[in-house]
């Protein structure tokens, strides 16, 4: 009898966006942001946000089915358990040091970005010998923190490096295409590919989200389904290109009137300066909507939420947007690439995904 496959499928690890854990005083809702794509017993991850190793093995996957990581910027609420997944996981790897994780993500910048125009005194960058070091680099400074336990390990106790188990190298964006990080981080660009394997085929492009530099949105496409990651941006055309017919975009909002309760008492120019940020790197729920629209995608899922502890019902506004499936998350939530009634699971996941989706009285 020839086995069932389980069609692909998303597994939201994590949802919440921003350096912060949120919530204070009771347990945390949402955990930073991650995303884990399933085909079949493998899975590849997008992102490293703070808990990725937990919400892993919560969500039953183990390590040593990882096929990829995928970083989409370089911004510390994407990357900070990246080091933690390494050094912890390598208690489930130890047969990959023949087979290692491809990790992929941006390069170096090159140049640090321009100081804010509100600076009254110029900042002082921090490791002036090394400001902007890509995913590689990054990655090897991040083990060699760490080596006085790693050696412990790798010497007395005989097990694998994590540089062994771990391939990284920085995506190459291809040439000629105008790319500059500081005057023109996202120019028009047509998706390439970065990744292929028998099981997926990786896609990238350049998204706005200054002033990191650069910054991509994937797309993983399988012979059950594509879906389309933003990453952090504000709304680019690069974007809606790359999700152009997918079966599930899954885009970060921000809530604007979060930003202005925050930020409009302050007279201080750091917090001028972070709200600056906010609105020219982020997408609001309802132009999220529209860029799913315009892309002609499937379903719509919203992640990377800011502020991670808002009601639900600051994000709903996305619905009235959109024609297709809307889904609206948790940590842990499993979402399938395509809506196929015939499966029980999937037909579970669309109920519950319509009673999340109705407003809220």
């Amino acid at each position: 009898m020839t086995e069932t496959v389980p069609p692909p499928r998303v597994i939201t690890l994590g949802t919440a966006g921003g350096p912060r854990w949120w919530t204070s005083g009771q347990p945390i809702r949402r955990t930073g942001i991650a995303t884990a794509i399933q085909v079949g017993e493998a899975f590849y991850l997008v992102d490293c946000g703070h808990g990725v190793g937990r919400r892993i093995n919560e969500a039953g996957l183990s390590l040593k089915n990882l096929r990829g990581i995928f970083l989409t910027h370089l911004h510390s609420d994407h990357t900070v358990d990246l080091a933690s997944l390494a050094v912890f996981g390598l208690y489930e790897m130890l047969d990959r040091t023949n087979r290692p994780v491809t990790l992929m993500g941006p390069g170096d910048r090159g140049m640090l970005p321009p100081v804010s125009a509100r600076a009254v005194t110029p900042p002082r960058p921090v490791a002036p010998h090394c400001p902007t070091p890509g995913t590689a680099q990054m990655f090897e400074t991040l083990m060699a923190a760490h080596a006085t336990d790693l050696n412990d390990r790798v010497l007395d106790s005989l097990r694998p490096s994590p540089l062994d188990l771990f391939e990284a190298r920085d995506i190459e964006i291809p040439e000629g295409c105008g790319y500059h990080p500081n005057d023109d981080p996202t120019p028009r660009i047509a998706p390439f590919e970065i990744y292929r394997d028998e099981l997926v085929t990786v896609t990238a492009t350049l998204v706005e989200h200054p002033p990191i530099a650069p910054a991509f949105g994937f797309r993983f496409e399988t012979a059950a389904g594509s879906v389309t990651i933003s990453g952090d941006t504000a709304p680019t055309p690069n974007l809606v290109e790359l999700a152009r017919g997918t079966d599930l975009l899954l885009h970060e909002a921000i809530d604007f009137d979060f930003v202005e309760s925050m930020y409009a008492d302050r007279t201080d120019e750091g917090s001028r300066a972070s709200r600056d940020h906010h609105y020219k790197s982020h997408t609001s729920v309802r132009d999220a909507a529209r860029i799913a629209s315009q892309a002609g995608a499937r379903q719509l899922a919203l992640h990377h939420l800011v502020p991670g502890s808002a009601s639900d019902d600051v994000w709903h506004a996305a619905a009235a947007e959109f024609s297709g499936r809307f889904h609206l998350p948790d940590d842990l939530d499993v979402i399938p690439l395509r809506d196929d009634a015939s499966s029980t699971e999937n037909e579970e996941h669309r109920l519950a995904r319509d009673v999340l989706a109705r407003p809220r009285a």
